[in-house]
């Protein structure tokens, strides 16, 4: 009985082992996380691949490209996703924080473009606007309309107060919150590409100058919408007063209800967008775990699916539902990654 007890105990241990060191099979459906901007497309290919292969549909949720990064971060199991979209590239913190928790093998797929666009209803003002009067209508410090060396408190109350070509209403602007990619992206694009050449500023740190030009007022004149772009939509169509903030393919879903902002003298077209000649163009990315590849089932069969010429060609389904796809040499050589799976390396990212 001592011996059978003993015998039992040394099993378990090197169960408990085994189930740390390697994530055990509970699930039979790959599970994905991340940015609402490319959750629509990734349902699109998760729904053909659990119709047309011999693998369940895979679960995604849209937690925003910051939440996703930090739930594929938090560890190895299948108690954590397997794959992560970003509507930004992955940050060196974030791979950090990958490689603390044991996220050690991680390779990433940069698949398609998108734009930020500012849109409103077909039946408001449309706004015709430099980079820098959008910083002014949503920084939260702005050079003071009596010293332009200065930073005060936004004062802005109405577009016209900016410039007085600009619509006589109040400045509302609904958009995502801090955790979606697509806020990073137009933090850094939009409003610091607004900001960085003010005098204001001109003397600044580094970090000091990103701290001022990628902080938005919290007044009321910036809304959050949760990470819902679908939620903005319907409150623009609703609100002639209101401008939103989201990502390109919604304008191009929704383009018999909404109209886009110029800025800087250029509207948002697929074509701007891949050529990055539009002011906020940004890259779309998923991110997958490789330690779950072969334990939860059908992963890399997913990536090769994604990245397949049906969905991602000039002719691809992906594009059709407005994805702006690479070209076709970037294209073979995403093909070539999901055959492969190299690992991302930290010096990728800096």
């Amino acid at each position: 009985m001592i011996k059978l007890k003993t015998a039992l105990t040394t099993v378990a241990l090197a169960g408990s082992i085994a189930a740390v060191s390697t994530p055990a099979m509970a699930r039979d459906t790959i599970s994905i996380v991340g940015s609402s901007t490319v959750y629509p497309f990734a349902t699109v290919v998760a729904e053909r691949f659990g119709s047309s292969t011999d693998f369940p549909t895979p679960k995604l949720e849209s937690t925003g490209s910051g939440g996703g990064l930090k739930l594929f971060c938090a560890g190895i199991g299948t108690q954590h996703p397997d794959i992560t979209n970003a509507s930004r590239r992955m940050k060196t913190s974030e791979y950090d924080l990958c490689q603390k928790n044991g996220v050690k093998d991680i390779t990433e797929f940069r698949i398609g473009s998108d734009g930020i666009v500012i849109a409103s209803s077909q039946k408001a003002d449309n706004l015709d606007i430099t980079l820098e009067q959008l910083f002014l209508a949503l920084g939260k410090q702005v050079p003071s309309p009596d010293d332009e060396t200065k930073l005060v408190a936004n004062p802005y109350e109405k577009w016209s107060d900016i410039d007085s070509s600009l619509p006589n209403v109040a400045i509302r602007v609904m958009g995502p919150p801090p955790t979606s990619g697509t806020r990073d992206s137009f933090n850094e694009l939009a409003l610091q590409g607004g900001c960085e050449d003010l005098p204001a500023v001109a003397d600044m740190s580094e970090d000091d100058m990103e701290g001022v030009c990628q902080s938005v007022r919290e007044d009321g004149a910036f809304i959050e919408a949760g990470e819902n772009d679908n939620l903005i939509v319907q409150k623009l169509i609703d609100d002639k007063g209101l401008y939103g903030v989201f990502g390109y393919s919604f304008l191009e879903e929704n383009s018999d209800r909404l109209q886009a902002a110029t800025l800087n003298g250029m509207v948002p077209t697929a074509e701007a967008i891949a050529a990055d000649e539009y002011p906020v163009a940004r890259s779309l990315f998923f991110y997958v775990k490789k330690a779950h590849v072969g334990v939860v089932p059908g992963i890399a069969d997913y990536a090769e699916f994604f990245v397949s010429p049906s969905a991602m060609g000039q002719n691809g389904y992906l594009k059709d539902v407005g994805l702006i796809v690479p070209p076709r040499d970037a294209l073979m050589k995403l093909q070539d990654k999901a055959s492969n799976m190299p690992n991302l390396a930290k010096e990728e990212l800096m």
